[in-house]
């Protein structure tokens, strides 16, 4: 049914202590030098992922996450939010020489790369990743009335 505890004279009738079953150690944090920043601006949220060169993710944080609703999502208020988030976040192990890349197109971008180099890193390369059409398919035919 449950654990039976015998209480004596002089004793509280608070829990024992009990130790972890699983017994397991924390894993030691690693400081990371160098890494990329992908920042994904789109016209509903804003969103940042930093990763170590191998593309393991170290931490990211989104507009949404932040509590922003609705369109004040993508503002550039909200884009320097999130990389203050970020950027406390990943204060002790680093990366703090990135390599940063853009994708989508709103007017978050420029406050977020503004804002990442104002808490501290040091910036080696900025890439702009939008995906570009090259004419896509074929429309559709002109409706005759």
């Amino acid at each position: 049914m449950g654990k039976k505890r015998v209480i004596t004279k002089g004793t509280s009738s608070q829990t024992p202590k009990t130790k972890t079953s699983s017994g397991k150690k924390k894993k030691a944090v690693k400081s990371v030098d160098s890494g990329r920043v992908y920042i994904k601006v789109s016209f509903n949220n804003t969103m940042v992922t930093i990763t170590d060169q191998n593309g393991n993710v170290i931490t990211w944080a989104s507009a949404g996450s932040l509590g922003f609703s609705g369109p004040k999502k993508a503002t550039p208020f909200a884009a320097q939010k999130v990389i203050a988030t970020v950027a406390e976040k990943i204060a002790k192990t680093g990366p703090f020489n990135v390599d940063v890349i853009v994708t989508g197109v709103s007017v978050g971008r420029d406050s977020a790369i503004r804002s990442l180099i104002n808490h501290g890193f040091n910036i080696n390369s900025i890439k702009d990743a939008t995906p570009v059409p090259h004419n896509g398919p074929k429309p559709k035919k002109v409706r005759r009335v």
